[in-house]
């Protein structure tokens, strides 16, 4: 169960960024944003890369940087990027804790990818999780306005969008984890981490530099605000990345749904949204979702 320590701690870790890159949204936008994390991260990833060495000692490791490695930490990378931007825009359009409940599309999601395209599979149970988290996000997001501007449709597209990317990220860096070193699953986790974050830091900065300069200056000059979403970010990270080196996407995916009640109380708090009756049930609803994917 150490899996489901890391996954609880990891959610509550995401929060935070999410909450930090909400607020830079409107200076640098959502790719600027998107940025934050990676960037202000990859220092704090490669500090606990080096402790994870220590720990394991250099002489017992034997890390395959192999093609094995490489295709799904890339498509993972590229998956995460997106989604972390899709993200942004479902919170921007449908308020903080329904965009963070839209991004539990993830759950049935990283189930049916885990399936087809790694051959992952869930007990009889976990895809009756599914199924009831499923239901859940569909009542949470059924036609009708929401706190904040009340552009719920966008949100929802934005949302489920982020869950798709989210579900194949997540595979992706599991078996990355899993090709890279086996035996050693923390070090595995946090060198997948460092290798994956500086990937996505150099392809965001470029596109920065070529689409939107403006935003890269913007991020740059904001860099004292940056630090605690960079923190956080490599926290979280590092919380999934070994998670999933020791349990099936969907399941991690699935107790890192905890989030949901954490977001609602940080959207309540910080930014004055409020959730309905309805919201709140369907809610729930996915949270039983969780607990019966997951195995618990």
């Amino acid at each position: 169960m150490l899996w489901a320590g890391a996954t609880v701690a990891a959610a509550a870790f995401q929060v935070a960024r999410n909450a930090f890159q909400r607020g830079m949204m409107a200076s640098s936008g959502p790719w600027g944003a998107t940025l934050v994390r990676f960037l202000f991260g990859l220092p704090f990833s490669t500090a606990l890369m080096l402790a994870a060495i220590v720990v394991a000692g250099p002489g017992n490791l034997h890390p395959h940087l192999s093609w094995a490695f490489w295709w799904p930490a890339l498509l993972g990378a590229l998956a995460q990027v997106l989604a972390t931007a899709a993200l942004l825009q479902a919170m921007h359009h449908a308020g903080f804790a329904v965009g963070t409940a839209l991004q539990q599309s993830s759950v049935p999601l990283a189930a049916l990818a885990g399936l087809l395209v790694f051959g992952d599979t869930l007990s009889a149970l976990g895809w009756l999780g599914v199924a009831v988290t499923t239901a859940g996000l569909a009542v949470l997001v059924w036609p009708r306005k929401v706190g904040g501007e009340g552009r719920l449709l966008p949100g929802v597209v934005f949302g489920t969008l982020s869950g798709l990317l989210f579900g194949l990220a997540l595979n992706g860096f599991r078996h990355a984890g899993l090709a890279l070193e086996p035996a050693h699953p923390f070090f595995a986790a946090m060198t997948s981490v460092t290798l994956v974050q500086a990937v996505q830091t150099v392809g965001l900065v470029a596109f920065l530099l070529w689409r939107d300069p403006a935003a890269l200056r913007a991020v740059i000059a904001g860099w004292r605000g940056s630090l605690g979403a960079g923190l956080f970010g490599a926290l979280a990270s590092s919380g999934w990345f070994f998670a999933l080196n020791l349990a099936p996407a969907a399941a991690v995916r699935s107790l890192g749904v905890v989030e949901m009640p954490i977001a609602a109380v940080a959207g309540h708090r910080l930014f004055r949204e409020a959730l309905s009756l309805r919201q709140a049930i369907a809610g729930l609803a996915v949270c039983i979702g969780v607990v019966l994917t997951a195995g618990l």
